[in-house]
């Protein structure tokens, strides 16, 4: 089996990307980031599957050699769906956190902030 370089470059820029997104502290680019992720994900699933062939229902001869694997093509539909579901609950987020402090970008708690000074006081060895 061989693999296409230039898809497999086009997958590593979008992870990439979308992890530089997901590291953001705006909940849009971290929408955005998610989605290249999914996208990429899914590419990948698609190219690991192998190259197309006859479709799997018909039976034709040897169906097991040129017959394409339907489990790939069965996955990144799942993925999709579920990258959709995770988009559209980032979404309501963004939407109640929003509408609750006017701002986009995510705080830092000042709880933690205090809990991991008091760790550095107490322990500075780590």
């Amino acid at each position: 089996m061989t693999a296409n370089l230039t898809l497999l470059i086009l997958i590593g820029v979008l992870v990439a990307c979308g992890v530089y997104l997901i590291l953001e502290r705006a909940v849009s680019k971290m929408l955005l980031g998610m989605i290249l992720f999914g996208n990429a994900v899914n590419l990948l699933i698609l190219t690991v599957g192998g190259s197309s062939g006859r479709p799997p229902i018909r039976d034709a001869g040897n169906p097991r050699e040129q017959m394409a694997d339907p489990l790939s093509q069965a996955m990144v539909l799942t993925a999709i769906v579920i990258t959709m579901g995770l988009a559209a609950f980032v979404l309501a987020l963004a939407y109640r956190s929003y509408s609750l402090t006017t701002m986009e970008d995510v705080q830092n708690d000042q709880e933690d902030v205090d809990i991991a000074a008091r760790r550095e006081r107490e322990d500075p060895e780590d």
